[in-house]
């Protein structure tokens, strides 16, 4: 790269940065923050974990975390906040224009600038690098398997396959997908190698004959360097899996795992939606009046790269096995978890990373299609206008809509009203002599009460119950309407109706209070001053 380049990515990488750090802890915890946020809490306090083969997926993020957590000098897990745990993703979404570096003869270094600021700026990287989830690290790793592995291609040292093996045990670590992004690179680079080969023997150039090992434009064979690599990346799963070696289950475990991802990936849910809704997000949502969300400027620029790169337009040579290859594995990709009924939103930031690859491409190749120096300066600000209105609805997705539906991106988030619960519990725990030890039960029903583990994570006496307790009564109550009924026959007249709350979206969830606590409550409450009244006992 020449230091252009690298001063163009490092700004990339400022951006980035901007639209990701700040104000990290103003949105709700989502449901699966907050069981991630737990799940680490046992390795944070007591250095245990402990990989669950039916939820959770892997371990890495946790293990991602640690470093983030000693170096916060935060006291307790009690006393973190949301900004830590949202801060390790963002870092991933972030560091991800970094590896751009490793394809830059393959992308070309205008391609790879374009790329970069769609990676800044894009609303839906933007939106899930502020999400404490699995799938930023995810779509980094896979990016270093991919660009370590373009590297060993084009220079086949060991170093190239030692990097992409330990990226390929990332992934498996990370997240159980993995096998859907290595079924789609498979074939694709099977796929561009055959190509390149044909396109190399028909010109009489054969690479095969008499050559030791097997070389071929696009792929190296040197059995020793594949070993190792496969080696690398069972270590680092092994290692991970196993928690640093004190569960000898957990590698298993991690090859059980697929059979609970399987039924859930075919079975009856609320999260299956059709085969077109990944694209729809992408392409164009309009869920009130004036919010239309949209990035088909990148899978527009998209198509063109695709097209460049199959038709051999635009690109240099050495190009043309990169571009090939990205759109084929993006196009499988797409393909796979369109086709799975059970779709999550944060899914789609694979394939849509290789969308942004090709979208870098297009744009590059767009503006070299202008000859004239006016017209390739029209069409630069075209596409940075086009730029600015991305990183718009990225800051608009991010801070100003949040935890609102209208967001495309916001699925089944938990609402302020949630958090306005939780505060009052805490308010109300503060009224009584046992304060963090009052006792509190939640009864959700199918056990439907996180994130409240995370919100009364201070309060050390809380009971969670998926079904009615024999014994419901506590200090606090916070129950599921379903519950209503029976407890309000048990309860008499014992408990004050604190309210009702908003839980998700046409999820609610009610408050109750001893009458004891509750006049205890009321009674430390700063009483209202009486507007016009003064010290001296009235207006003049």
């Amino acid at each position: 790269m020449n230091n252009r380049l690298v001063w163009c990515l490092f700004a990339a990488v400022c951006l980035a940065l901007a639209m990701r750090i700040p104000q990290l802890d103003t949105r709700p915890m989502h449901t699966d923050e907050s069981v991630h946020a737990i799940k680490f809490q046992g390795l944070w306090e007591h250095g245990t974990y402990k990989y669950d083969p039916n939820e959770y997926h892997g371990p890495s993020l946790y293990y991602a975390t640690l470093p983030v957590a000693w170096l916060s000098r935060v006291p307790s897990f009690a006393q973190s906040r949301e900004n830590l745990f949202r801060f390790v993703p963002a870092i991933f979404g972030a560091a991800l224009i970094l590896l751009l570096g490793f394809v830059v003869d393959g992308q070309g270094r205008a391609a790879v600038f374009w790329s970069a600021l769609f990676i800044a700026v894009s609303p839906a990287m933007v939106f899930y690098s502020r999400y404490y989830i699995h799938e930023m690290p995810f779509v980094f790793f896979t990016f270093l398997l991919m660009g370590a592995a373009w590297r060993y291609s084009r220079n086949p040292r060991l170093g190239w396959m030692i990097l992409a093996g330990v990226a390929l045990g990332l992934m498996q670590a990370t997240k159980e997908t993995f096998v859907f992004n290595i079924a789609a690179m498979a074939p694709a680079a099977g796929l561009v190698w055959g190509l390149e080969h044909c396109r190399a023997t028909s010109g009489s150039e054969s690479h095969l004959a008499g050559e030791r090992p097997l070389s071929v434009p696009g792929f190296v064979f040197k059995p020793g360097h594949w070993i190792l690599g496969a080696l690398a990346a069972a270590m680092v799963s092994v290692t991970l899996f196993s928690s640093f070696f004190t569960n000898a289950s957990g590698p298993l475990d991690s090859v059980r795992t697929y059979l609970p991802w399987l039924n859930r990936a075919g079975g009856q849910s609320a999260h299956n939606h059709p085969w077109y809704y990944y694209l729809e997000l992408l392409g164009w949502t309009h869920r009130s009046k004036n919010l239309v969300w949209s990035e088909g400027l990148i899978l527009g620029l998209a198509v063109v790269g695709m097209i460049a790169g199959f038709l051999r337009r635009g690109l240099e040579a050495r190009q043309v096995p990169w571009v090939r290859f990205v759109a084929l594995y993006t196009l499988l990709l797409t393909a796979a978890y369109s086709v799975i009924a059970y779709k999550t939103p944060w899914c789609l930031l694979g394939f849509l990373h290789g969308f942004i690859l090709l979208a870098g491409v297009g744009a590059a190749v767009l503006v070299r299609s202008f000859r004239p120096v006016t017209a390739k300066v029209i069409v630069v600000l075209m596409l940075a206008g086009a730029i600015v209105q991305l990183g718009g609805q990225a800051c608009r997705a991010a801070f100003v809509y949040s935890s609102d539906p209208r967001n495309p991106y916001v699925y089944a988030h938990t609402l302020p009203d949630l958090v306005e619960m939780t505060d009052k519990i805490k308010t109300i725990s503060q009224a009584d002599p046992r304060g963090a030890g009052l006792p509190i039960k939640i009864i959700a029903a199918g056990g439907d009460y996180w994130p409240l583990p995370w919100y009364l994570r201070e309060l050390t006496n809380t009971g969670y119950y998926a079904d009615m307790p024999e014994n419901p009564r506590a200090a606090i109550v916070v129950n599921s309407p379903q519950f209503a009924t029976v407890l309000d026959a048990r309860f008499t007249n014992d408990y004050a109706d604190a309210g009702l709350f908003g839980h998700r979206p046409a999820v609610f969830l009610q408050l109750r209070v001893e009458k004891g606590l509750w006049k205890k409550y009321l009674e430390s409450k700063p009483r209202p001053v009486v507007d016009g009244a003064s010290d001296q006992g009235g207006a003049r």
